[in-house]
Parts: C-alpha cells; sequence; structure tokens
C-alpha cells in the first residue's frame, strides 16, 4: 500500500480495542477475513500521515468524504482480531473537540466557520442513520491520558527498540473491565470527582460497548519519536499509577503523592515538547 510520506509523525498516542472476528456482522467479517491476508498491512503512521494529507489542499478535508476499509490486526492465541480505524468516524469527533482546544482565531484559520458548519451537519444526518456507531481507537496528542494507565499492568509492557521503536501494553478486555473497576473504587473512596475519574468513568463505558474477548491496547504511537530510548526505558508509567492507586486504596497519601509527582513530571516534558522550535 503507497504511503504519503515517509516523515514520522510524533505526537499521537493510540488506545484500542480489537475485536474477535466472530464479533462482526456479515459481510463485514468476510471483508475482515480477507482484509487479514494482505502482505502490505498499513501502520498507526500510515493512517496519521493520511489525515495529515488532508489537511493540506485549500480549502482543507477535515473529515473523509468515505469510511476507510483498512483496519490493525493482530493474532491472539490463534485467534484474528480486528480494529478497524473509522477515521472518518474519528474525524467528525475529533471536529467536535476542536473548538475548546484551540482560539476561535486560530480554529477559524485552520478550518473556516462554513467548512465545519458543513460538516457538523453532515455528522449528524450521518448519526442519525447510525446512533449506535462507536470507534474502535481513541486518540491523544503529546501525552497518554493518566487514566489510560489503570486499564494495563507493567507486566504486559512492551518495548522495542532499533529503526521502528515502540512502547506498547496489551491486556485482555475482562482484565481491562477490571481494573477499571477497581480503580474506580479506589479513587472515589479517596478523591473528589476530578478529570481522572471522569476519564475512567467515560473509558469504562467505551469498552462495554465490545466483545468480552477482544484485546485492548494502549500504544505511544508515535511518542516513542519524540523522547530517548533512555527515557522510555525508564518509562513504567503503568507501574507508578497501579502503586498510587494501591496507596489510596490503603490511606497511604505520601507514595501515592510520589507516585502522582513522577506521573506529573514525566508527561510534562513530553507535553512541553509541543511548543519547542
Amino acid at each position: 500500500m503507497p504511503k504519503v510520506s515517509s516523515v514520522t509523525v510524533p505526537y499521537a498516542s493510540y488506545l484500542r480495542v480489537y475485536e474477535p472476528l466472530a464479533a462482526f456482522p456479515e459481510p463485514e467479517r468476510d471483508h475482515w477475513a480477507r482484509y487479514a491476508r494482505r502482505p502490505d498491512l498499513p501502520s498507526c503512521q500510515d493512517e496519521l500521515r493520511r489525515s495529515l494529507a488532508d489537511l493540506v489542499p485549500t480549502p482543507p478535508v477535515p473529515v473523509p468524504v468515505h469510511e476507510s476499509g483498512d483496519a490493525f490486526v493482530v493474532e491472539v492465541d490463534g485467534v484474528l482480531c480486528v480494529c478497524p480505524w473509522r477515521t472518518r468516524l474519528r474525524g467528525w469527533q475529533a471536529m467536535e473537540e476542536l473548538a475548546g482546544q484551540l482560539p476561535a482565531p486560530v480554529l477559524d484559520a485552520v478550518l473556516p466557520p462554513v467548512l465545519r458548519r458543513q460538516t457538523t451537519a453532515d455528522y449528524e444526518r450521518w448519526l442519525a442513520r447510525n446512533p449506535d456507531a462507536r470507534p474502535w481507537i481513541r486518540t491523544s496528542t503529546w501525552q497518554v491520558p493518566l487514566h489510560w494507565f489503570v486499564l494495563v499492568a507493567d507486566e504486559e509492557r512492551s518495548h522495542e527498540r532499533g529503526a521502528s521503536p515502540a512502547l506498547r501494553y496489551r491486556t485482555p478486555m475482562v482484565q481491562a473491565r477490571r481494573r477499571v473497576a477497581r480503580g474506580l473504587r479506589a479513587l472515589r473512596d479517596a478523591l473528589d470527582e476530578g478529570p481522572i475519574i471522569e476519564g475512567l468513568v467515560d473509558v469504562g463505558r467505551w469498552l462495554e460497548e465490545f466483545h468480552p474477548r477482544s484485546l485492548v491496547e494502549l500504544d505511544y504511537g508515535g511518542l516513542v519519536h519524540a523522547v530517548s530510548a533512555d527515557e522510555l526505558d525508564e518509562d513504567h508509567s503503568a507501574a507508578d499509577v497501579a502503586e498510587g492507586i494501591e496507596a489510596l486504596r490503603i490511606g497511604d497519601g505520601e507514595v501515592a503523592g510520589e507516585a502522582y509527582a513522577r506521573l506529573v513530571e514525566r508527561w510534562r516534558a513530553v507535553r512541553d515538547l509541543q511548543f519547542a522550535n
């Protein structure tokens, strides 16, 4: 499959759900079975490059005209699992979030109001016909949201060095759901409602939409190109989150505070890169 560019896009991380083929109705199931046999399956960098390429024309194309027929594919214990890109749906959802992330003059310069209104109208019409639609992928820029780490454990961490570095966690859906429930109990017993609890509630509801034998993947994506290999070696954020939650559960505020401080320092350094020259 041809690539838009060989340039590495460094700033996006991902939370993905891979569902077994049995979770998909026909004819979609047959489509993914045939798709998985292709020798040239694309990467997350390919998807992001294509999305950015759509923003280059004048006017830009904020959301693809047609839904993507691509997916990420893994095999787990002999079971083929698929994570559809659903780039169009995710583009619409990203447009909804954009208004709160950019100053109005910047937003208008990047995506003119008339274009945003048309895109929103298209999404509303599509959503009326597809009220149960949900993405298999969540994306975050210049960070991995701390509540994502609640879903995974340090022993599920995989760090690959070399020409194609990667850092990811993969866990069975049943484990991810169990950790969300335990984490919420500990956090709510110790803290007032706040962003980390709200984020964990939201991601927990999202996970409930998928087949119970799915696989959940937390992928640092392009962030591995934004920090050094040594820093990645030392990054055990899932362990820090687990330590902090356990400390809250037993009432040890000092240990919880130390774990949180490590996380804040590590991820502030990464987020600050978006403002670097």
